[in-house]
């Protein structure tokens, strides 16, 4: 890592700060003049640079600008005393990082400074990413539409939603509309919403004023400001706020909006690039989601297929993952064998991409040998996929649309605990079909095979004991049985289990408390 500059003619101030740097074992490397730095610039360039407004010569703004015309993703923190907050607000246009207001805390000082390192090398990792590796793999036909998407959007700055799974790279795609784009030689800044807590989230986008709020010691410029003539891409789009929502479409409205706590409009001539996992048309009708900003962020949308739908991608994304992991680490790249790779490629991958990359990451540290073999993969996927293998011959035997309104799925632990007591009646395998819809049965005869000879028989069993709570007691059974299955089909997210089933966001929570089922959850 390289050093953190200090540049201030006041040597009680650098004597500080690299003191209580290096007690963080931080290496500094300090300037009394403006003069000095540039020329050091001509030959090498610190991690961050922190500068005093005002010293004899060249002043701490024409530093600022000799360096962003350089080194635009360096981050500069300026040191200013009160009286010079007019400076301080030039600083912010000529691109600084934020500025430390004399006197300072040194506590904070440090905390300031490494926030701007941990952006510095974050910045620098994505560079060098970018520069070893190519923007997007991918041949299938659903990819290749994709890259031809990316390509008509290439001179246009309107607005792109992408949507699909988690983990198939939205991030990547808005990376590579930014870097094709008119904006590509200005920022791109990047922010998942769903990461930011809600009180927070609304400073971090737009910024706020000194004061504004109790800890706001500082004005700070918002993602706005910082993606300023760039890109601003929004990540989990469907989970801000619906105050929030309200603010961000004042600014794709009119190009506008106000810091927190400021009274000052401000411009902002920024790309926006959204994205989400979620169903946004079913959450406007949810009322969880504002429908004007849907159709001001759906201006053009790019849907991402899983990698369930390229699965002749997985064999060269392996390939690409195993050599990169084995770069990072400093080994030989391990191999997988064909059988491995048909293997791989067998798989759902419900994590998608992400899910493959950490798939390779374990490889390269855990499988034994330099050729990966099946039995060398986690036992988890081993186990899953055998599961599978044995459910297979019963499941294709079985025509749930004339009966229930979903697909047959994989039963898994993700939601329960998945014993026999959960399944209750329908916890035996499935061996064949009931009859077509509307086909008349005999009411004598003998129960049939399958899940529905096996209602009969436990319906027949209770009339038998004279038991009257029948309707009810398996009613809630078959009912717990199907909210259970479609919600460890959407890893426990109720509001896409009801659209999978059919029925409404309250019915499924209504029945979920109704019945005690356990482990769903709101998306």
């Amino acid at each position: 890592m390289k050093p953190i500059w200090i540049v201030d003619d006041d040597e009680s101030i650098r004597w500080v700060l690299e003191k209580a740097l290096a007690r963080q074992n931080l290496a500094t490397k300090s300037f009394s003049n403006t003069r000095d730095a540039m020329e050091a610039l001509e030959s090498a360039t610190p991690q961050v640079l922190v500068s005093d407004i005002r010293m004899p010569g060249e002043s701490g703004l024409e530093l600022l600008q000799a360096v962003k015309a350089k080194h635009p993703g360096l981050p500069v923190i300026i040191m200013t005393a009160f009286s010079d907050l007019d400076s301080a607000v030039a600083a912010f246009q000529g691109g600084a990082f934020e500025y430390l207001a004399k006197p300072f805390d040194v506590d904070k000082a440090v905390e300031l400074i490494r926030r701007a390192l941990e952006e510095s090398l974050r910045e620098a990792s994505v560079e060098q990413s970018s520069a070893d590796a190519p923007e997007i793999l991918g041949q299938a036909p659903a990819m290749q539409d994709v890259f031809r998407a990316i390509g008509r959007l290439s001179q246009s700055n309107v607005t792109v939603l992408i949507t699909g799974e988690s983990g198939t790279g939205k991030e990547l795609v808005a990376r590579a509309l930014h870097k094709h784009s008119p904006r590509a030689s200005q920022p791109f800044i990047a922010l998942n919403t769903a990461a930011i807590p809600k009180d927070l989230l609304e400073s971090e986008l737009f910024g706020h004023e000194r004061g504004a709020f109790t800890g706001a010691q500082a004005t700070r410029r918002g993602r706005f400001e910082q993606a300023e003539g760039g890109t601003l891409f929004l990540d989990e789009i469907g989970d801000m706020p619906f105050d929030l929502q309200t603010r961000l479409l004042r600014v794709l409205s009119d190009g506008h909006f106000y810091r927190v706590g400021g009274h000052q409009p401000l411009k902002a001539n920024v790309r926006v690039i959204a994205a989400t996992h979620q169903n946004l048309e079913q959450r406007v009708r949810e009322g969880l989601f504002r429908e004007d900003l849907y159709h001001r962020l759906n201006v053009i949308r790019l849907r991402l297929p899983s990698l369930r739908e390229r699965r002749e991608d997985i064999p060269i994304l392996a390939r690409f993952f195993l050599a990169q992991s084995a770069r990072q680490l400093g080994v030989e790249a391990k191999r997988m064998s064909d059988h491995a790779v048909h293997f791989l490629s067998n798989l759902d991958l419900p994590g998608n991409v992400r899910q493959l990359e950490n798939l390779c990451n374990w490889i390269t540290v855990m499988a034994p040998g330099q050729t990966v073999e099946v039995k060398d993969l986690p036992q988890e996927l081993i186990a899953g996929q055998e599961s599978m293998s044995a459910l297979a011959p019963a499941n294709a035997a079985i025509s749930f649309s004339e009966a229930v309104p979903m697909a047959p799925v994989v039963m898994s632990n993700a939601v329960g605990n998945g014993t026999a007591a959960d399944a209750g009646i329908f916890g035996t395998a499935l061996t064949a079909p009931p009859p077509p819809y509307g086909a008349s049965a005999s009411l004598s005869a003998a129960p049939r095979p399958g899940w529905i000879g096996m209602l009969e028989a436990e319906a027949a069993n209770m009339l038998s004991a004279g038991r009257p709570e029948v309707m009810d007691v398996l009613g809630r059974q078959f009912e717990s049985a199907l909210i259970k299955t479609a919600l460890r089909h959407t890893h426990g997210r109720k509001n896409d289990a009801a659209i999978r089933l059919g029925i409404g966001r309250n019915t499924i929570t209504r029945k979920i408390h109704e019945l005690g089922i356990d482990g769903a959850k709101d998306e």
